[in-house]
Order: structure tokens, then C-alpha cells, then sequence
């Protein structure tokens, strides 16, 4: 592709978006690439209920992004849908290799997320966004007064765990070890809680159910046991979260970009270590990873690219 983009963004969620919306007001010549369908985590999520002026009762993760979508394209954002197997950051022309064609551009905006680690079990993916969820923040609501289940044992599960016991009416930590690996000081204040308890020496082996998640197979790790566990007959269905991890989707970048842990660093107008590359949204180190922050960022990741490409025109 010979054309050179003032701003090309990496990803199509909340974050890379938001980018193409506010670059294509800034009347920056504009290409949102994505190797999938638009919308990466909140994609699969049926309802939504904390992102600030949502326009409809019981929004999806699909509407949000359709309008998303749709605003980005009427302002101008071009699309491309490929696979970036390589890219060259250095110098004032940046250049993306895909599976399909060459990109150029002066600024280049990485939104590739960050997906949450699969718990590993059998029938997982057909449950997503219908009982398993890998975000508390997001959906503790749809599950106040049932009984929940939390895969893991670290810092985040174990904190994730007693953030539910305010919705839940019983909240389960699966844990595939006899002890947790949280830190002493958060383990303290769960074995506190009377609404949390502990299912040790286990792993979630199968999800059951037809439409919802309404039970599931667990597996001893020291006798191989199975037990079935049902929901409640007069609650139908019961939530089960994943606390095992984020996998960054960062791996074209390393060695070129300052990372902690996979994630990119930045500071608070999004800048990375090379001039005229900005990241935004969940692939970034940060402290809450919610569609609202990353359509912030992606706001903000805009306007700084509109100002390097102004700063550098002549």
C-alpha cells in the first residue's frame, strides 16, 4: 500500500475505536486495522451496565460496539481487515508488514488488548458471557443473591473473589493447590469473610448446561475425582469467573517498546519510548481495565498523534 496514513491504529475494541472516532474528527487520514470482528473482550459480553450513558436498558457488548463501529466509519476511519506479522517503528515513517499488504503511516496507535487466560475446561468457550466471565467489576451485578464460583488463587482472583461476596450469597474459590499464592495480607482478610469459602486440590474439568451455565464437573488433582456440582434448582444457573491471568497481546513489539510484564508502558498521555507510537487501552500498563478507560485512552492517544503530526509537518 503506497498510501502513507497520518494514523494508523492496531485493534478494533474500545480503545482502538475511540482512537479512529476522535482521529478522524481531528481530520487525521485514518486506518484501523483488525484481524477479527471488531470489539475484542466486551464482544462476548451479553450485557452491559457500567459504561456511562449507555443509550439502551440491557446493552451488549455487540450493540456498544456496532455504534462504536459506525461512529469511527463516519468520521472517516478507513478499515483493514489483517494480520501484522512484523513492523518498523524508528523514523518518522512507520511501517506494518501484514499477511495482505504493507501499511505506512506518521503515528501509530497500538490497541491490541489484553484476553484474559482460559480456565482450561471442557465446553469453556460456549459459556462465555452466559455464566463465565473473567471480570468481576463487569458483571457482579448479574449474579447478586447466586452462588459463585472463582478459578485461582493469586492476588487478583482472591481480591476479584471478595469484591462478588458483595452481589453473591456465596462465593467458592477453586484453587488447583492446598494453599493460595495470594499475599498474606489479602488471604487475611478472606479467611475472614463468612461468605467465602475454598475448594482445594481442584480444577474445573467440564461447564454443563444447555443456553446458561447451570453446572459443572470438578476435578481432584491428587485422587483425579470427579464431583458434579448443579446450581440450585431455584436459581437455575450459577457463575463461575477466571482469575488466572491476562495474556497481553504484545508480542510483535517486544524488544522494541519498554514493557512490564508484556504490557507497555506509557505515560499519561499515552506516549511509549519511540516518538509518534502511542498505546492505549487494556495493552498498556494500568490500574483498572474497563471499556470506559480504554475508550479514554484512545481519546486521548488521538490527540496526542494529532499533535505530533501537526509538530512534525514541516
Amino acid at each position: 500500500m503506497d498510501k502513507l496514513y497520518d494514523v494508523i491504529i492496531l485493534g478494533a475494541g474500545p480503545a482502538g475505536l475511540a482512537a479512529g472516532l476522535y482521529s478522524g474528527r481531528y481530520r487525521l487520514s485514518t486506518l484501523i486495522i483488525e484481524k477479527a470482528k471488531d470489539g475484542g473482550q466486551i464482544a462476548i459480553t451479553d450485557e452491559i451496565e457500567n459504561y456511562p450513558g449507555q443509550m439502551v436498558e440491557g446493552e451488549s457488548g455487540p450493540s456498544l460496539i456496532a455504534r462504536m463501529t459506525a461512529q469511527a466509519e463516519k468520521f472517516g476511519a478507513e478499515r483493514a481487515s489483517d494480520t501484522i506479522t512484523k513492523v518498523e517503528l524508528e523514523g518518522p515513517v512507520k511501517k506494518l508488514y501484514g499477511t495482505k499488504d504493507t501499511y505506512q503511516c506518521k503515528t501509530l496507535i497500538i490497541a491490541t488488548g489484553a484476553f484474559p487466560r482460559p480456565i482450561g475446561c471442557k465446553r469453556e468457550g460456549e459459556f462465555m458471557g452466559k455464566g463465565v466471565s473473567f471480570c468481576a467489576t463487569c458483571d457482579a451485578n448479574f449474579f447478586e443473591d447466586l452462588e459463585v464460583y472463582v478459578v485461582g488463587g493469586g492476588d487478583s482472583a482472591v481480591e476479584e473473589a471478595m469484591y462478588l461476596t458483595k452481589f453473591a450469597r456465596k462465593v467458592t474459590i477453586i484453587h488447583r493447590r492446598d494453599e493460595l499464592r495470594a499475599a498474606k495480607s489479602i488471604q487475611e482478610k478472606a479467611f475472614k469473610n463468612p461468605k467465602l469459602h475454598f475448594m482445594w486440590d481442584t480444577v474445573v474439568d467440564e461447564l454443563l448446561g444447555e443456553d446458561i451455565l447451570s453446572g459443572m464437573i470438578v476435578k481432584n488433582t491428587k485422587t483425579g475425582e470427579l464431583t458434579r456440582i448443579d446450581a440450585d434448582e431455584k436459581d437455575g444457573l450459577f457463575g463461575l469467573f477466571g482469575f488466572i491471568g491476562y495474556n497481553p497481546r504484545s508480542e510483535l513489539f517486544e524488544g522494541m517498546l519498554d514493557m512490564d510484564h508484556g504490557y507497555i508502558k506509557t505515560d499519561d498521555n499515552m506516549h511509549t519510548n519511540i516518538p509518534g507510537v502511542f498505546a492505549a487501552g487494556d495493552i498498556r500498563v494500568k490500574a483498572l481495565r474497563q471499556v470506559v478507560t480504554a475508550a479514554a485512552d484512545g481519546a486521548i492517544a488521538a490527540m496526542q498523534a494529532e499533535k505530533y503530526v501537526s509538530e512534525h509537518e514541516n
